[in-house]
């Protein structure tokens, strides 16, 4: 049977053997009771690492973001956000049925917001405008093509949001992307942000599991709507050890992805069939457009060599690096492309 290189998602990922060793030496407790001491520790750790205060883990970034949200705003109060941001298009609107909140959608580059824009749609007093509360940034922007978040930029928007009494959340899925291709430490990012989500179970390889972090205030009620929305967890210590253990073994390694994600877009910027900037490609995800838009038939020939990748909108196709492909699976998937003949 010919092994896939799943290029799909960096979720895809499983644990090592190192990480399910981990998990099975783990300390276990109720977490709802507070009991689990592998968790607590979790939470205080990566809390520490971005110079916030608390961090409450949650079963997905999805719940994360939403978490977010919810204790920042009230119901018809109104977010900026990004219009290809993974909250507004595919969190199923739950801003609107969480938190009775509407988010307005801007154009980005690539993922990518400036002060500017975001100044523009701050909303006036007046009582018949939905009141603007929060301006919600996502680093690395997934949409965008895994692009970082300048700190530059992340700065000029949080002196916007203090000035206009807004708060800033960050859904940082893949902020460990964004720190290693940028070169920064993770309190760069924490202290611009009064929420901040990040994820354990994309290019860290754990099998479960993100965390929101912010003010031990925000966290105390952000515990409360973690178990209100069915997220309270009991002994969830095996959780807690596969990500303690992605934390110390695998951020390093990203730089790995980005290496091979920059690798293959510039063998495929060489295709007369396909079309992509490498200079675009800052982290481990890698879009490409199709010349004549056949996706189909694109994906239909990687995957008749044991390559998955998936569609990402109209000529659109997205490849994803983690931690189970190799420089051997690079070297295949380069030569698939280069063998290409079109449809």
């Amino acid at each position: 049977m010919q092994q896939v290189i799943d290029l799909r998602s960096d979720t895809v990922t499983k644990p090592t053997g190192a990480m399910w060793q981990a998990m099975h030496k783990a300390p276990v407790g109720d977490d709802v009771f507070g009991e689990d001491p592998g968790l607590n520790k979790l939470e205080e750790r990566v809390a520490a690492l971005f110079g916030m205060e608390a961090g409450v883990f949650v079963p997905s970034g999805t719940m994360g973001n939403q978490i977010g949200l919810k204790v920042l705003t009230q119901p018809a109060d109104e977010v900026v956000i990004d219009e290809n941001a993974h909250i507004f298009n595919s969190e199923g609107a739950a801003g609107g049925l969480i938190s009775g909140i509407q988010l307005r959608p801007l154009p980005g580059t690539r993922g990518i917001l400036n002060a500017e824009q975001v100044a523009s749609a701050i909303r006036s007093k007046n009582d018949w405008d939905p009141r603007t509360t929060v301006i919600a940034l996502e680093n690395t922007a997934n949409m965008g093509g895994g692009t970082c978040y300048p700190v530059e930029t992340i700065r000029e928007i949080y002196k916007l949001a203090r000035s206009n009494d807004l708060a800033l959340h960050m859904d940082g899925a893949r902020i460990w992307n964004a720190a290693v291709a940028c070169g920064l430490d993770l309190k760069e990012y924490g202290r611009y942000c009064d929420t901040l989500s990040v994820c354990f179970s994309k290019g860290l390889g754990a099998p479960v599991g993100s965390m929101i972090l912010g003010s031990s205030k925000l966290m105390k009620h952000a515990r409360r709507y973690r178990k209100l929305l069915g997220g309270g967890m009991r002994q969830a210590g095996m959780l807690a050890a596969a990500a303690d253990h992605a934390l110390d073994e695998h951020i390093d390694r990203l730089a790995d992805d980005h290496r091979r994600a920059r690798l293959l877009a510039e063998a495929l910027a060489e295709s007369p069939f396909f079309s992509v900037n490498p200079d675009h490609v800052e982290t481990n995800i890698l879009l490409f457009r199709v010349r004549n838009g056949d996706t189909d038939h694109a994906l239909n020939w990687f995957s008749q060599h044991g390559i998955a990748m998936i569609p990402f909108g109209p000529g659109i196709i997205r490849a994803t690096f983690h931690l189970h492909i190799s420089d051997k699976e690079l070297d295949k998937t380069i030569n698939t492309a280069r063998n290409y003949t079109g449809s």
